[in-house]
């Protein structure tokens, strides 16, 4: 009975944890350049139950009743780098990053590119979030005070909002001279790369990421006076949600059903006889 009660409490946790990670997709359903996270169940290992009162059967030989269940966890949260729609906003700060071919990949997974930014650690980040703004020191930034890097790892300053970028981010001032080049960062597995918030995600593998550019292997397109939506598709993640609060109520109905039973065994069963 108790292991019971423990596998309907793992999967109540279970089902929490995913319904707090899909209320966090919902939220961030307008946020430009936010990638949809993925929960991964997994069930913890069964036991394998055998017969008790066995002890003239050889050892080893006592029949087996069958398999149990010991409950679920929330393995992983992977986010989803599938590419989001574009919307034009007409805005000279804002910059889509439109992937195009990627090269194979030992893992099978396509691999994704990223702007790469400066957090205010002057640590080096990576972003998909194209929504720029200028500080007051002409510098390129994010709405959240984040550096964009040129390909030599320095903040872009362009002075003010009348600058150009082509196609392959070379950012030209308003005389027609080249200011710099944006970078564009190549992960040949994105699942290395881990969320720290603000847009901003971490590479967790050794060094930095390689740049795209100059990389005839893989082709992009930036889009001056565009944005990334969000590739939450919140019809889908609002149905995941109603999946997950009846999957938590059923094993709490399970959970409260043993605690009824545990409490006729403590308050009834004892005054028999």
């Amino acid at each position: 009975m108790l292991r019971g009660m423990y596998g309907a409490a793992a999967g109540m946790i279970a089902q929490q944890q995913r319904q707090e990670m899909l209320t966090n997709n919902i939220a961030n359903a307008n946020t430009p350049g936010f990638k949809a996270e993925q929960a991964s169940l997994r069930s913890f290992p069964n036991m394998l139950i055998h017969a008790m009162g066995t002890n003239s059967v050889p050892r080893g030989q006592a029949p087996a009743i069958g398999t149990l269940t010991t409950g679920v966890y929330l393995q992983e949260r992977m986010p989803n780098f599938r590419q989001g729609d574009l919307m034009e906003t007409g805005n000279n700060t804002d910059i889509a990053l439109l992937q195009g071919v990627m090269p194979p990949t030992e893992s099978g997974r396509p691999g994704a590119l990223f702007y790469t930014v400066q957090n205010e650690n002057g640590e080096l980040r990576y972003s998909r979030n194209g929504n720029f703004t200028i500080d007051g020191q002409g510098f390129l930034i994010t709405t959240d005070g984040h550096y964009a890097l040129d390909t030599a790892g320095e903040p872009i300053q362009v002075d003010n909002e009348e600058f150009q970028i082509n196609d392959a981010g070379l950012i030209i001032g308003e005389g027609g001279a080249a200011i710099a080049q944006l970078n564009v960062a190549y992960a040949e597995d994105p699942l290395q790369l881990v969320k720290e918030g603000s847009g901003l995600l971490r590479f967790e593998g050794e060094g930095e990421l390689p740049t795209a550019i100059g990389n005839d292997a893989i082709t992009y397109q930036l889009q001056q006076g565009f944005l990334e939506r969000s590739n939450v598709d919140a019809a889908q993640t609002m149905t995941e949600m109603m999946s997950a609060y009846r999957s938590f109520e059923a094993n709490q109905r399970i959970l409260q059903a043993y605690d009824q039973s545990m409490e006729k065994a403590v308050n009834e069963i004892g005054r028999i006889g």
